[in-house]
């Protein structure tokens, strides 16, 4: 339970990275929401990554730093691909600002996708 407690912590403080900048892409930058979305993604997965090896999973080992970092990726590209998808189409079919298909997506696959790839698969 702790460590399910501890990966939710660490995954809601990468989605506020994330969040943040996807916001600031496209607000302050004009970037097209779903480019933000992807670099908010990229940016709340690099976070999400470094806290669950050292923080969440404790699997802090120098010599696994690849394999993990490969494992990682692996899962990431199906999460980004999840995500960058959910947000375009949620935004576009169903209307939502960009900022809510964000959460709503973002609240899906964290749930449902990462925290079991996470535990079982990356940092087993």
């Amino acid at each position: 339970m702790a460590t399910f407690v501890k990966a939710q912590a660490s995954s809601f403080i990468a989605s506020v990275l994330d969040f943040l900048t996807t916001i600031a892409c496209k607000e302050l930058f004009g970037v097209w929401y779903v480019a933000a979305s992807f670099i908010g993604t990229v940016t709340g997965g690099i976070t999400n990554f470094a806290l669950g090896r050292v923080w969440v999973f404790k699997k802090k080992k120098e010599k696994t730093i690849p394999v993990q970092a490969i494992k990682y990726i692996v899962v990431w590209c199906g999460n980004l691909a999840l995500n960058t998808a959910g947000v375009f189409l949620v935004t576009h079919y169903i209307k939502l600002d960009y900022k809510i298909s964000k959460v709503l997506v973002s609240l899906f696959v964290g749930f449902s996708y990462n925290y079991f790839l996470q535990k079982k698969f990356v940092f087993a």
